[in-house]
């Protein structure tokens, strides 16, 4: 039986994906975590998710992502949402992830469809259907598919927002017309979430109040700022925002993404170290172009 207190969960503000720190040997720095989990809410970001897509989840061992998730949820305490990544190839592992997941006293969790499969429509509802009857726990749909291949189509999210323990899209299509079409769907306890962060201020504009955003690992005080002027519909302070991050995130989304945050959390005083391969660090020359647009954006 699904409670209430997952039917009326409200998705608000930004919420970090936030990066895995490596220190010099290779190995999770665990110390760089917490402290950036503290950075992040210090900036008054509304929660944190844990093993997302920029968190490099699909190079972490299992004991490795017991850890993350473990160190998270830990330094969160009750002062932000807790969300964890379940990202999986299979159905079997997705649903072994929402325990794990609820077991380590997690909140919400985020699922996009398996990648490299392909499945259908009526698959990928399968596949959410699974993992609903394995956990209590609120579950965000993820939209990418740059990453999965395949995209959950308007029609299939629409049968999935009719299941209570679907409380949201995070929408990273980067189809905007898409997007107003979710923005449609939503009732009932079901919400879009802005995942393209160079299209923010147009999913603020129409009503979305919510943020997961890679880039809130460069600039969590600023989007946290952003998402306050909307609700106070100063929507040129919404503008000024973005303006300032954007020649940043469009770098980011040029390439070399996951590298690039990283590069970023340097701005909390904070060093998460390299990417683990196959990805590889940037060139020297990207670098500092990267860091000099965001020595840019700080002084504005």
């Amino acid at each position: 039986m699904i409670n209430n207190r997952i039917v009326s969960m409200k998705l608000e503000g930004v919420l970090v994906p936030i990066v895995t720190p490596f220190g010099a040997d290779g190995d999770i720095d665990l110390e760089a975590l917490r402290e950036l989990t503290a950075r992040f809410l210090e900036a008054g970001v509304a929660g944190i998710v844990a093993c997302g897509t920029t968190g490099e989840y699909y190079a972490l061992s299992e004991t490795e992502r017991e850890a993350v998730l473990t160190t998270v949820r830990e330094s969160l305490g009750n002062e932000a949402l807790a969300v964890a990544g379940i990202n999986s190839l299979s159905t079997r592992e997705a649903v072994t992830r929402a325990r794990q997941a609820e077991e380590l006293g997690y909140q919400a969790l985020m699922l996009a469809p398996p990648a490299y499969v392909l499945p259908s429509q009526d698959e990928i509802v399968a596949h959410y259907e699974e993992v609903i009857a394995a956990t209590p726990l609120p579950i965000i749909l993820y939209n990418f598919p740059d990453r999965t291949a395949v995209n959950i189509e308007v029609e299939t999210v629409a049968r999935l927002a009719r299941m209570p323990q679907i409380v949201g899209i995070k929408e990273s299509s980067g189809d905007f017309s898409r997007a107003l079409q979710l923005i449609g769907l939503e009732g009932d306890g079901f919400q879009v979430v802005c995942g393209c962060d160079d299209q923010a201020a147009d999913f603020l504009f129409w009503g979305v109040r919510s943020w997961i955003s890679g880039a809130a690992n460069v600039f969590p005080a600023e989007q946290a700022q952003m998402i306050e002027a909307a609700r106070k519909e100063d929507w040129i302070a919404v503008r000024n925002l973005m303006q300032e991050m954007l020649p940043a995130i469009q770098d980011m989304e040029g390439g070399d993404y996951n590298q690039k945050a990283k590069l970023g959390c340097r701005r909390h005083g904070v060093e998460v170290g390299p990417v683990r391969a196959p990805l590889r660090p940037v060139s020297a020359t990207d670098e500092k172009v990267f860091l000099d647009t965001l020595a840019s954006a700080s002084r504005r």
